[in-house]
């Protein structure tokens, strides 16, 4: 028996029938399909079980059902572009759509962005951006700049790249030494310092600094850039200390060093305005995107890319070939036209602006929760928010967990949990109303947990 067919010798009995062959992402595979937990479909805030249970949606699917699921504007626009153009190559190729959602997507970033990369999830903007960044550099007489800056505790998707710069031990560990050259900030969270804070801490701005440090051990010629997540989403909602991004950005620009912000989560109106980078007012040189851009629906990413950039690869034969990088679906016809229609709904409904809108009830409802038993800090800023418990001894993250499998059945509420936090993003149609039920399931939940 060899490695492959002694863990297959070892899945669970219990599993469903019928579930084997799926190897679940970032799951405790066995784990859950001893007890599954299975969304059959969707409408507006809510998801429903097979059996036909409403599920109140406090996580926006992934972070990413910003618009709410299954409105009828982005899906007669998939519809009608799987009937017309089911798919068009952009390597020497191009579509139309790909243009005009490029262009829309510029206009609503506003200068200095002037140029869009696409790809199909924030794993693949992210080592897009990574790229984009060395080879640009490179193509300005200072190909030496090779390292790159990430944080702890940060997370930019799974790719090579993404895993390197990321700061989350887990998703790192199994898979060798990853790129070389990469350090890391430290993390911007502090519990002693930081705990109950509504909306930015203020705490923790002195931790850029640290950016100075490593600058000093490696020297500012050899860095290209430095990416970090405006607010790091899938640590625990963990929100910028007032001051903080703006001194990464000061040590950066004196440097000459790329800033790289992470909006996949933050992205397309999670806190308040259509980026992150504008309701901080620090305004990074790429920008990644992904969930939310169209709501989740079809798989895309893009890459927004400041003033100048673009304009560095334009040299050399016209006829040659500017950065050798891109994806077979880079730009797919219905990701666009599902994109384009994600695009009109936010803008005929408000909804880049109405986490703003909202803010002071989602924080209130979830500072509510302080007094429940074992729960240690409580952090939120847009339509972000987390809860985080204090562990069990011996058993880290068992809480969480027990909250979101409790939600889910007791409650028909969907909320997320990572270690022991639970994660809170609905999407951007939430109502007050839903607001205060989030707020009292979770109540609920955590007041029924040791």
């Amino acid at each position: 028996m060899n490695d492959l067919t002694r863990g297959a010798a070892l899945a669970p009995e219990q599993a469903s029938a019928g579930m084997d062959a799926f190897w679940m992402p970032f799951t405790a595979n066995r784990q859950f399909k001893a007890a599954p937990r299975l969304l059959a479909r969707a409408e507006g805030m809510h998801y429903y079980t097979p059996e036909g249970r409403q599920v109140l949606d406090a996580q926006a699917g992934l972070w990413c059902v910003n618009a709410g699921h299954c409105r009828k504007p982005i899906v007669d626009a998939i519809a009608q572009a799987a009937a017309s153009l089911d798919f068009a190559p952009t390597f020497q190729m191009g579509h139309p759509m790909a243009f005009e959602l490029a262009e829309r997507l510029v206009a609503l970033a506003g200068k200095p962005f002037d140029h869009v990369f696409f790809c199909n999830s924030g794993s693949e903007a992210v080592d897009s951006a990574l790229k984009i960044a060395l080879a640009w550099h490179r193509l300005r007489g200072e190909g030496q700049r090779t390292r790159l800056i990430g944080r702890e505790r940060g997370y930019h998707g799974v790719g090579f790249g993404g895993i390197s710069v990321g700061g989350i031990v887990g998703n790192r560990k199994m898979f060798g030494p990853l790129l070389p050259g990469v350090d890391h900030l430290p993390a911007t969270f502090n519990l002693k310092e930081q705990a109950f804070s509504r909306g930015q801490p203020q705490w923790g701005a002195h931790l850029a600094d640290e950016l100075e440090r490593i600058i000093a051990l490696h020297d500012a010629s050899t860095i290209a850039a430095v990416i970090v997540e405006p607010v790091a989403g899938s640590a625990g909602v963990l929100v910028p200390p007032v001051g903080y991004l703006e001194r990464l950005r000061e040590i950066t620009s004196k440097h000459g060093i790329l800033l790289i912000f992470d909006e996949v989560i933050t992205g397309f109106g999670r806190i308040g305005k259509p980026f992150g980078w504008q309701r901080f007012g620090v305004i990074p040189d790429l920008v990644t995107t992904a969930k939310g851009i169209n709501s989740g629906t079809v798989p895309l990413g893009a890459v927004f890319a400041r003033e100048g950039i673009y304009d560095a690869f334009m040299q050399g034969p016209q006829g040659a070939i500017e950065l050798a990088h891109g994806y077979t679906y880079s730009a797919h016809p219905l990701a666009c036209a599902a994109a384009l229609a994600t695009l009109d709904v936010y803008r005929d409904e408000g909804l880049l602006t109405r986490a703003a809108e909202l803010e002071t009830c989602w924080e209130d409802a979830l500072h509510s929760l302080k007094d429940v038993r074992n729960v240690i800090d409580i952090r939120n800023i847009g339509l972000m928010g987390a809860v985080e418990l204090a562990p069990r001894p011996g058993a880290p993250g068992a809480r969480a967990y027990e909250a979101h499998v409790k939600a889910f059945f007791e409650e028909d509420l969907l909320v997320r949990y990572t270690g022991d936090i639970v994660a809170l993003s609905p999407p951007l149609i939430v109502s007050r109303e839903q607001i205060d039920r989030i707020a009292a399931g979770l109540r609920s939940v955590l007041e029924r947990i040791d």
